[in-house]
């Protein structure tokens, strides 16, 4: 009976495990937005990237190597490192900072979250796996979602046009990696290890770009420099990651559902950090997306093999 009892406990106790967990994955996911948004207001777009690679990829070096004493990448694993780097921290994170100085931080965490509709649209086409009805209508859903959270901002200088397609564009990038990343052979090399040196190496790519566009009279290594370079490298960089790999390992396909949190959150921290407006607009946005995710999820037979 002891044992009995002790089972659906444990059980509880797992599941709120992990609802503690999405949330918090959730809030520090969706706070690089306005993280970036603050830093932007010290530094160019890849002076604040470069210290945030660096500062994140060199402590999960430290601790992988080091402290854990993992191995290091071996010949055909540097390759698939750096194309992996190139997508997921060179492009993607590279045309994301430069995004949010034309999107607002809001906008940025709504546009974050269609990043499944990419996956199944890219898988499609890449792949040859099969887009079904769900997944046309989720896709109109969250473009039709984003146009309207991005309509009330375009007309008050909070969003551009530019603004807006080198943001899809860098999302575009991630999908890529995501897709790219699950189809590869690791051959058991520790996850760190693996986000450390694409981090780096991302970081190596992006420095001809920082070279040729650095200007020392907008870059100031103030308060808000610091904070957002930290708050990036350590809470999203590191640690939302590390929580999105625990969700990833549970169950990969409800892992996603999380990202339904993020626009919500991603609002509500640019409200009140950077005093972003939210409209109805806003709302009806964040609503569209959800749905369309939500359709796009239970779209089971698109899902990546």
């Amino acid at each position: 009976m002891i044992k009995e009892k002790k089972l659906p406990i444990l059980s509880r106790l797992k599941e709120w495990k992990i609802i503690f967990t999405g949330i918090i994955f959730a809030f520090l996911w969706a706070s690089a937005s306005t993280a970036t948004k603050i830093g932007l207001h010290s530094a160019q777009p890849f002076v604040i990237s470069i210290f945030r690679f660096l500062i994140a990829g060199v402590t999960m070096l430290v601790v992988s190597h080091f402290i854990m004493a993992k191995r290091l990448p071996q010949k055909k694993e540097w390759i698939q490192i750096s194309i992996y780097g190139l997508l997921n921290i060179t492009f993607y994170l590279g045309l994301y900072v430069i995004a949010m100085q034309k999107v607002s931080a809001g906008l940025g965490s709504l546009a974050v979250a269609t990043n499944p509709v990419f996956i199944v649209l890219i898988s499609a086409v890449w792949l040859s796996h099969k887009i079904n009805f769900k997944s046309i209508i989720s896709l109109v859903l969250c473009f039709t979602g984003v146009f309207l959270a991005a309509y009330p901002l375009l007309q008050s200088s909070f969003a551009t046009p530019s603004g807006i397609l080198i943001l899809i564009v860098s999302m575009i990038a991630y999908s890529l990696g995501t897709i790219y990343y699950s189809r590869q052979e690791w051959n058991g090399l520790y996850i760190l290890t693996i986000n450390g040196w694409q981090t780096i190496i991302g970081a190596v790519f992006l420095l001809p770009a920082l070279v040729l566009t650095y200007k020392s009279d907008k870059n100031t290594f103030n308060a808000d420099f610091w904070f957002s370079t930290t708050w990036l490298a350590i809470a999203v960089s590191i640690g939302a990651i590390q929580f999105w790999l625990y969700l990833l390992k549970i169950n990969p396909i409800k892992a996603s559902y999380w990202l339904f949190l993020c626009p919500i959150f991603g609002f509500l921290i640019a409200f009140f950090a950077v005093a972003e407006p939210l409209t109805l607009y806003t709302f009806l946005g964040i609503i569209f997306v959800l749905v369309g995710l939500y359709i796009n999820l239970f779209a089971k037979k698109n899902k990546i093999n």
